[in-house]
Formats: C-alpha cells, sequence, structure tokens
C-alpha cells in the first residue's frame, strides 16, 4: 500500500507531501489543477524515463518518494539529464526499479482504456486470471531452446550453401598450398643458400686466404705464435697465446675444409631462385607475410573442405534437434491453451455481470482462440475479445463496435477481475470514468470500493458521484506566490468535501441546492 507521497521540485511543485490511507481515496480538481503531474511524479519513482524538463525552473534537481509498507523508494533527477534510483536507500538499476514497482502498484492512465482493443493484453487478461506462470516459465523455457535450435540449424544451412558456392575456389585455393610442400622458415633458408651458391667463388676466395693468413708457407701468423715463448717471464700470457694458437689452427683447417668442399653448382642455383621466386608469388597472391601465415592459410582451407564434406551430417543432426525442441514447446504450448480455455468461460460471464451492472444490460461478451501460424514469445494462441452491448448485435471486436464509455466500463471490469486474482496491493485508475455520467458513474465508484476491501484504490476523477463514493477525498489546486504558480494537494475534511463537490455538480461558487445535493450525495454512502 502507498503510505506516503514526497514531491520536490517536479513542474509546478516546489514541495509537497502527502499521506494516504487505505481504502477508496479520491483526487479531484480542476483542469489543469496538477493531477496529471502528481501522477508523473509518481509514475517517475516507479521507473518511468526521466526528462530533465520536468524539474523546476531554476532548481538543480527533483526528488520523488514513495513509502509503502515494505519499501521506500526515492528517484532523483538531474538537470544534467542523469537520474539515479533507491530503494531502502540502497541504489538500484532502473530495470530492477520497475520490477519491484509492478509488485507494488498499477497505474491505470488515461489513455490505457486503449489497450482493451490489444491482442497482447487482451492475452495478459487471460493469463493473468488463469495464474498459469508454471506453464509459462516451461513454454519460455522450451521456446527460447527451440529459437536457439532453429538459429543453429539456419547458420549451418547458410553456412553449408556458401560453402557450396565458394567450393570450387576454396578446393582451389587448398591445392596451391597443399601441392607447394610449404616449411616453416623454409623461404630465409633458401635465401642464405641462395648467397652462397652466387657468391661461392668470393667465399671460396676469401676462405683461402685466411688459411693462408693462418697457415702459409710464407710467415704465417700460427708460425709466428709456436715460435713465440714467454714461459718464464710472462707464464700467464703463454698460456693465452697457446690457447689462441690452438683455436686459430682450428680455424685454419675448418676454413680450409669449407675452402675444399665449396660446389659451384649453377643448376641448384637455378632451382633456388626458383623456389624463391615461386614462395614470394604465393605471399602475394594470399596476402601473407611469411610462409608461417601461408600455412595456417592452408591449414584452414584444409578445415573448411572438411567442414563441406560434414555439412550434411550436421544439417542432419540439427534437423533432428529441431525436431525434438519443437515436440517439447507443442506440448508446453498445448498446456498454456488449455490453461487458458479453462478459464475464458469464467472470464466472458463475470465481465458480462459486471458489464450489466453497469448499464450494458443487453452486453454479449466471447473470447475465441486460435491458433497463430507460428510460435511466438506468448505462446500458439491469439484471442479477440468479442463484444456487442446491444440486444440482436452480432458480436464484433470490441475495437469495432464498442463506444467510449462502454471502452471505459469494460475496462473497469477488467481491471476488477485481475485485481480478484492478482494480489496487486495499490490500484490507481485515472478517469477511468470517461464517458460515462450519472448512475453509471455511482455504479463505477461502488465496484471500486468494493475493490478496496482488499487493496488500496485511488482515482482520479471529474465526476461527483465516484468522488462521493471514496472514503478519502484529496484536492489538488493551483496557488500563485510571488514567484510562480505551484500545485498543491490537500486532504478534505467533511464540510470542505461537501463544498468540492457541489463545485463538481455546478461549477464555482455553488448553489445551495447544489450544496443540497453534495449533502446528499455524501450521506447516501
Amino acid at each position: 500500500m502507498l503510505k506516503h507521497l514526497h514531491i520536490q521540485n517536479y513542474a509546478l511543485i516546489s514541495h509537497l507531501d502527502i499521506d494516504f490511507g487505505a481504502g477508496f481515496s479520491v483526487l479531484t480538481g480542476e483542469t489543469g489543477a496538477g493531477k496529471s503531474i502528481i501522477l508523473g511524479a509518481l509514475a517517475l519513482v516507479l521507473g518511468a524515463r526521466a526528462d530533465s524538463k520536468a524539474i523546476t525552473d531554476g532548481e538543480d534537481k527533483c526528488i520523488i518518494e514513495a513509502e509503502f509498507d515494505e519499501y521506500i523508494i526515492r528517484r532523483e533527477l538531474y538537470a544534467n539529464g542523469k537520474s539515479r534510483s533507491f530503494v531502502d536507500d540502497g541504489i538500484v538499476t532502473l530495470q530492477e526499479l520497475k520490477a519491484l514497482a509492478n509488485k507494488l502498484i498499477d497505474i491505470h492512465s488515461q489513455h490505457a482504456n486503449l489497450l482493451i482493443e490489444n491482442a497482447d493484453f487482451q492475452l495478459s487478461i487471460i493469463d493473468a486470471i488463469a495464474q498459469n506462470e508454471t506453464q509459462m516459465a516451461q513454454y519460455s523455457t522450451d521456446f527460447e531452446a527451440y529459437t536457439a535450435a532453429v538459429e543453429a540449424l539456419n547458420k549451418l544451412q547458410s553456412l553449408a550453401k556458401k560453402s557450396q558456392q565458394d567450393a570450387e575456389y576454396i578446393q582451389y585455393r587448398y591445392k596451391i598450398l597443399d601441392e607447394a610442400n610449404l616449411q616453416s622458415g623454409e623461404l630465409e633458408e633458401l635465401e642464405q643458400e641462395q648467397y652462397r651458391l652466387s657468391h661461392a667463388e668470393d667465399i671460396r676466395m676469401a676462405l683461402m686466404t685466411a688459411v693462408e693468413a693462418l697457415n702459409g708457407e710464407q710467415g704465417s701468423a700460427l708460425d709466428a705464435l709456436h715460435a713465440c715463448r714467454l714461459d718464464d717471464a710472462a707464464p700467464e700470457l703463454q698460456e693465452r697465446i697457446d690457447s689462441a694458437r690452438i683455436e686459430l689452427q682450428d680455424i685454419a683447417e675448418e676454413a680450409e675444409h669449407l675452402a675444399n668442399n665449396i660446389e659451384m653448382d649453377p643448376q641448384r642455383l637455378e632451382w633456388v631462385e626458383e623456389r624463391i621466386g615461386f614462395l614470394n608469388d604465393l605471399l602475394r597472391k594470399f596476402s601473407a607475410e611469411t610462409i608461417d601465415e601461408l600455412i595456417a592459410t592452408r591449414d584452414e582451407l584444409a578445415q573448411q573442405v572438411n567442414r563441406m564434406d560434414s555439412f550434411e551430417y550436421d544439417i542432419e543432426q540439427a534437423q533432428k534437434e529441431v525436431s525434438a525442441k519443437k515436440e517439447a514447446l507443442t506440448h508446453s504450448a498445448q498446456a498454456l491453451t488449455k490453461s487458458r480455455q479453462a478459464v475464458i468461460p469464467q472470464i466472458c460471464e463475470r465481465l458480462v455481470d459486471g458489464l450489466k451492472r453497469l448499464g450494458v444490460a443487453h452486453a454479449k461478451v466471447e473470447i475465441p482462440i486460435t491458433a497463430t501460424p507460428d510460435f511466438t514469445p506468448n505462446g500458439s494462441d491469439e484471442v479477440q475479445l468479442m463484444f456487442a452491448a446491444n440486444l440482436n448485435q452480432s458480436l464484433r471486436a470490441v475495437s469495432e463496435v464498442a463506444s467510449g464509455g462502454e471502452i471505459s466500463r469494460l475496462m473497469l471490469c477488467v481491471k476488477a477481475l485481475i485485481a480478484s486474482t492478482k494480489g496487486l496491493p495499490t490500484i490507481i485508475f485515472d478517469e477511468i470514468d470517461t464517458g460515462v455520467s450519472g448512475d453509471i458513474a455511482t455504479q463505477m465508484a461502488a465496484i471500486m470500493r468494493e475493490m478496496a476491501a482488499h487493496r488500496q484504490i485511488i482515482a482520479i476523477t471529474h465526476l461527483p458521484q465516484i468522488a462521493a463514493l471514496g472514503q478519502t477525498h484529496y484536492k489538488v489546486f493551483k496557488a500563485d506566490t510571488a514567484q510562480r504558480t505551484e500545485t498543491h494537494i490537500s486532504l478534505l475534511n467533511e464540510e470542505e468535501r461537501i463544498t468540492e463537490i457541489a463545485t463538481m455538480l455546478s461549477g464555482k461558487n455553488p448553489s445551495p441546492e447544489a450544496i443540497a445535493n453534495a449533502k446528499q450525495l455524501l450521506c447516501c454512502h
């Protein structure tokens, strides 16, 4: 139950605090007094879209706080467009705020009557009465699984089709790389070999020059080191000289061996150069930087070729999965349909009874269920509320035959029906009485008051018949200050209620007859 509402710096409200009680409360006031502003502030604290333009001119932020039996919800809106939401002083996301608000309160706005024409809303009415949360949860789980399986199959089929279209090209590219017998590091090794083959004579001459310098017949470096003896004078230096001589001797022998084994092989050089050119052509053709990248491309193409061969099997398995998921979904959809069909007679009967009470003496209501062409997130059912208000009138879609007043009455009956099963602690009706007056308005008020026996009902109304049945009466009004015009709300006492209802009956400065009429309306209830 909504116990208290605090509004600060919202539109025409600089500061407002109001307590609400249990039962049936009514809010009245002239058009433009600010009833919609208060409702807008309440919607904001319950998670509605924030607009910084709603902040009172000249202020940096607005605060709306709603206190319920178990929670205190607060929304702060800043001039820079940002907002923050709190539940019991803990920050929550907007989604969390909305989820909580949906369990606490239902606001029936002025335009909500049009929902009765919406097929999805009509289906939600049936589900609310059927209390089929278990069936709906199972259906949602199966629907997600089925949708995922269908998507997987479609993806496979799309890939298979594309692969088939690209098959020849993929196989052609794979064949080129596969027949190239690529080896990691091959290009670098070939380039080194090309250098050796193309510079073989120069390398041999350089090696022989080194051998001659180290071990030649005409005064070699090794002979000179061998002749140098410093054993007694510098033993450590002598040791290093001997070590160097041995190392140089080894170098000379290896250089001589390399020089004697260098081959002049023009045919090998030609093959190496052709291979290097071939590999560089492959790098350009496949937009690769290294042979390793070409190998990776070859392996990826090999996988694509293999996948082409496995698509048929994979698609067959995916089709089996879709069939299995569809069978499970069909069962859960049938269970959901059954739960809906079970309550439709009760819904139609209670709506007809309510409409007759509200002056539609010959009301007829039917809600046929037909199968949808495919599964939807809400099941495989399509409903259309069929309505007739007059004797011998054929049933037609409510949007085609119901007047504004009849839609208002029908919607109130729907809300009363849902409230009897859903258990929402608070329902706010914003001018649900559009298009009705007189005794019908009194009956609508009586229904709302009956609903208030088990929950809090707040009605914003322009009709004195409804205002008179309220157990608590609030008046919304505007007042001018030196700086601006502000909206206020006050709880009316008995005398103030008489004046307000008389004003609703006959306008400002009500006559004695209007005062008497107002007293009569109040005393009768």
